[in-house]
């Protein structure tokens, strides 16, 4: 007979919530201090809508929601609704900035498909 420490896992386990790479903290840090105020965070969201049936929504938020989701990133707080966590559980936030591309991206493992402009997902 086994007991549950026994059993568990060793595989690593997918993080729960959304992930910021170092330079899209940075930049966000950045725009937060161009806004001139220290109460706002980034809120990451799904919405309905967008060519492929749930679109991505990124802003800043002073606001707190009953079951929202908090991550600090080196001092940069990502905060996720409670509908759109599981969505977005594992998702990578990075922010470009070349030639062929600028802006923030999101790569998530939940999306079976999306849109050629990447700002939709199903």
């Amino acid at each position: 007979m086994t007991t549950p420490a026994q059993t568990e896992s060793t595989e690593a386990k997918a993080p729960s919530s959304v992930v910021l790479t170092d330079v899209a903290a940075q930049k966000v840090k950045a725009l937060i201090e161009q806004e001139g105020r220290d109460d706002l965070r980034l809120r990451v969201a799904v919405q309905p809508g967008g060519c492929s049936g749930l679109r991505y929504q990124l802003f800043f938020d002073e606001r707190s929601l009953d079951g929202d989701v908090v991550t600090d990133f080196d001092g940069v707080e990502v905060v996720v609704d409670r509908m759109s966590a599981p969505y977005l559980a594992g998702a990578t936030i990075d922010f470009a900035d070349r030639i062929d591309a600028q802006g923030f991206t999101i790569d998530n493992p939940n999306a079976g498909n999306s849109c050629a402009c990447g700002d939709s997902f199903s």
